[in-house]
């Protein structure tokens, strides 16, 4: 059973940076990619960005793409999300995610593990 844990979210003002952090047990094949979204209160759950498993590139929604860098480090089995540049749009609990097929997806649906979230708070 794969298990995804997210850490690293907290409260910033406007520019701020911060780096969220999922930790991947269950699944010792790094080459699966990992997605994170984001759900904002009263909004549904978004897309933000995924970290491919072939080669850890990364592709991004537009509203954080230039913002936000993807990484992952194979040892650990974790992936990062750099944020930067905050905004208080960016305000949500962002989860990471993995589909059985380790493929990389946009879509939430097509998601089968999901780790608990974590808030990010930026104020104005």
């Amino acid at each position: 059973q794969v298990q995804l844990e997210e850490s690293g979210g907290g409260s910033v003002q406007a520019g701020g940076s911060l780096r969220l952090s999922c930790a991947a047990s269950g699944r010792t094949d790094s080459g699966y990619a990992m997605s994170w979204f984001r759900q904002a209160p009263g909004k549904e759950r978004e897309f933000v960005a995924t970290i491919r498993g072939s080669d850890g590139s990364a592709f991004y929604a537009a509203s954080v793409k230039g913002r936000f860098t993807g990484s992952r480090n194979v040892v650990k089995n974790t992936v990062y999300l750099q944020m930067n540049s905050l905004k208080p749009e960016d305000t949500a609990v962002y989860y990471c995610a993995q589909n059985a097929h380790g493929l990389p997806s946009t879509e939430p649906g097509r998601m089968d593990y999901w780790g608990k979230g974590t808030l990010v708070t930026v104020s104005s």
